[in-house]
């Protein structure tokens, strides 16, 4: 990989992403690029991708500097995030997240666009801050919570920047199941492994089938995306 945050390794089929940058875990302008460097290496080697943090962290969003910094690396970073994305939520082959900690922001958006997710359980937080900080929720974010978090939750989700320990993120719907620190990566792996066994062309005609509309729509929220 061109960026030391991100890793990448092909095991038995399944492609493993890690991103690390030995902090908070945020989307850069170096790490964007090197994440979608990997999703391009697994759509194309692999059966099935992982993506996952380190201990204690998925994903805590955007680098703040730039977003705080306005102007066009602020909309670069920011349409290329979405792009990314909805990428995922229409990806052809199966797309896991463990979710290693906190994730929050674009993390939060991230784990409403796998297939399959997995949190671990712990003193975490998990959710969509983005109100609670004067940003107003962008479209694609708001659709991709319809999608995928419960309605009970939603508003209080996305509208009152409610933040979940995992527990409430299993219920909101940000995550599918929990699981101990000690278990966390053997159930990732074992996770990846079962669904690198579905029916390729099965499974990308019926995800496509299921879920065109929205992708339709989360195509075209990029292209009024504003910061």
């Amino acid at each position: 990989m061109t960026n030391s945050a991100v890793n990448y390794q092909l095991i038995d089929d399944v492609a493993l992403i890690q991103l690390d940058d030995g902090k908070a875990n945020v989307i850069t302008q170096d790490s964007l690029p090197a994440l979608e460097e990997a999703f391009d290496r697994a759509e194309q080697e692999s059966q099935c991708v992982v993506w996952t943090g380190r201990p204690g962290r998925f994903c805590a969003g955007f680098d703040l500097k730039v977003m705080q910094g306005g102007g066009q690396s602020t909309l670069d970073l920011l349409t290329r995030g979405a792009q990314l994305a909805i990428r995922l939520y229409g990806f052809p082959i199966p797309v896991v997240i463990g979710c290693s900690g906190h994730a929050l922001g674009m993390g939060g958006i991230y784990l409403m666009a796998a297939d399959v997710r997995l949190g671990v359980e712990g003193p975490f937080k998990i959710g969509l801050p983005e109100v609670a900080l004067g940003m107003t929720m962008p479209a694609f974010g708001i659709e991709l919570a319809q999608q995928r978090l419960s309605k009970t939750h939603l508003d209080r989700a996305v509208c009152c920047a409610e933040i979940f320990d995992p527990q409430g993120a299993l219920a909101a719907g940000f995550v599918d199941r929990l699981t101990d620190a000690d278990q966390f990566q053997d159930q990732l792996m074992a996770m990846g492994q079962s669904l690198k066994a579905l029916d390729p062309v099965a499974h990308r005609e019926t995800k496509i089938a299921v879920r065109n509309d929205a992708l339709e729509r989360l195509t075209a929220s990029i292209q009024n995306i504003q910061f």
